[in-house]
């Protein structure tokens, strides 16, 4: 573009940091028993270097059935004290009401989730089978996948975990560290099953934010190299709240309002629910 001065474009941009600091440090109001959180990683100038960050980013669904971005955060690594910091500043704005949290299975989230929010954590499913099949070989990986397949089949918590140990011995003879691997994950990769089954499939997994993730890495990918840590925030804030507006006009509910309002621990919002 040309003809626009440095003062114009100083002006725009304070503009936009304006709404997109008004945008993730707003209140959050009412109970959120469902929260998504992932991480994407790009490079900024930081003294002269070039490093890559995390910036994370919350997703959750309220006792209304509506699907908000919560939060984002930039940070150095992933390590728990990063998790920890950002789902207080989280909860410091209001979150209340968590009752599952699924991420990936990065390092300390499990413990910082249970400290923080006292929620139950589920393991993304996705990143876990990938994660399992390298266990499996080229040639076992069909039926490996298959195999793990029948657990998550199953109608209810009880029988998914009876038939995650039946699958995890018979692989055991020949496949050791796999059984092994899904003896220690068992709990977290079926945490979801408790949950109604009208929800099962949107919270195995953080595809339900895989797709402004991709827009994310999309839109960052143009610009390569940050100039600092502002510049992130302004453009990935901008997209932020650019998809919660849109969430936020869509006619139907993410999850219908019948389903979900049992798990708020407002019993108004039950009472609500039944009326409608």
């Amino acid at each position: 573009m040309t003809g626009i001065s440095k003062s114009q474009v100083s002006r725009l941009c304070g503009e936009i940091d304006d709404k997109v600091q008004a945008f993730l440090g707003r209140p959050i109001e009412g109970d959120w028993p469902y929260l998504w959180i992932d991480a994407t990683y790009v490079k900024v100038r930081q003294n002269g270097r070039i490093v890559s960050v995390a910036v994370i980013v919350a997703v959750g669904v309220n006792s209304d059935g509506r699907r908000e971005v919560l939060g984002m955060d930039i940070g150095p690594s992933e390590a728990e004290t990063f998790w920890t910091a950002f789902l207080r500043k989280l909860a410091r704005r209001g979150l209340r009401g968590v009752k599952l949290v699924v991420s990936d299975a990065h390092e300390g989230i499990k413990a910082t989730v249970a400290k923080v929010l006292n929620a139950s954590w589920q393991r993304c499913r996705v990143h876990f089978m990938r994660n399992a099949l390298a266990h499996a070989g080229k040639s076992g990986r069909r039926v490996v996948s298959a195999f793990i397949a029948t657990a998550f089949a199953q109608d209810d918590a009880e029988a998914a975990s009876t038939q995650w140990r039946k699958v995890a011995d018979q692989l055991r003879p020949k496949l050791p560290k796999l059984a092994c691997f899904l003896d220690e994950a068992e709990t977290d990769v079926l945490a979801y099953m408790t949950f109604p089954p009208q929800h099962r499939t949107k919270l195995h997994s953080t595809n339900p934010i895989e797709r402004l993730n991709g827009e994310i890495k999309r839109r960052t990918e143009v610009v390569g190299i940050f100039p600092n840590e502002d510049a992130i925030v302004r453009l990935i804030g901008a997209i932020l709240l650019e998809q919660n507006d849109e969430w936020a006009v869509q006619r139907a509910r993410y999850m219908t309002l019948e389903t979900i309002a049992p798990l708020s621990d407002d019993p108004t919002v039950s009472l609500q629910a039944i009326a409608s």
